[in-house]
């Protein structure tokens, strides 16, 4: 098994290894192009997008600037519009289903690292290149949700359809369809209901 099919599998993986150098790098690099456009740069943005997500058909609205670790991990929905300030760290997948809000200052962080020092720690290798292990829990986000601002989500959780996430939450288990949920860690608060609709 090779070292990124390691990584996508959640299994303890060396981030040192030349493909996944390879990835990131270009994923960098494409976020930094993009990060240097202006919002009337519509052909240019999209091009890049396009190369920088490529398993996602319809190309959300991105605030710059932006943070991934590899992109391809990462698929958006339809009608997608993120704010400014998204980091989006998929060595596991990282699916963002339709018409998701995401506000200013938000991260998914699909990496983890292991409790025991001894396996975290940085070693090296016989070339001389220094690594540490980690492995990765995939992130779901459902559709028609919205995540305020500052919100954390963290690797192995499900949001699921219609939640509200509140701003400044730091999300560390599933969410259940249409709750609001808030708080460090998050909690459901309370159901989304037809009591929330407001008149137009």
């Amino acid at each position: 098994m090779s070292e990124r099919e390691k990584m996508l599998s959640g299994e303890l993986y060396d981030p040192s290894d030349p493909e996944l150098k390879y990835l990131r790098v270009k994923a960098r690099k494409l976020a930094r192009k993009y990060n240097l456009t202006d919002e009337d740069e519509t052909a240019h943005r999209e091009t890049i997008l396009t190369e920088l997500l490529p398993n996602t058909a319809h190309l959300p609205s991105l605030q710059a600037p932006i943070s991934f670790d590899y992109g391809c991990n990462t698929s958006f929905g339809e009608y997608c519009d993120v704010n400014f300030n998204f980091t989006c760290l998929d060595v596991c997948p990282v699916h963002i289903g339709d018409n998701a809000f995401i506000g200013p200052n938000v991260t998914l962080a699909t990496p983890m690292h292991p409790l025991r020092p001894e396996q975290r720690n940085v070693r090296r290798l016989a070339n001389g290149i220094v690594y540490n292990l980690e492995y990765g829990k995939p992130i779901t986000i459902g559709n028609n949700c919205w995540l305020g601002a500052n919100v954390v989500v963290c690797g192995g959780v499900t949001i699921g359809d219609g939640c509200v996430i509140g701003a400044g939450s730091v999300v560390t288990r599933d969410v259940p369809p249409n709750s609001l949920a808030a708080g460090n860690p998050c909690r459901v608060i309370r159901a989304l209901t037809e009591a929330d609709r407001m008149s137009l």
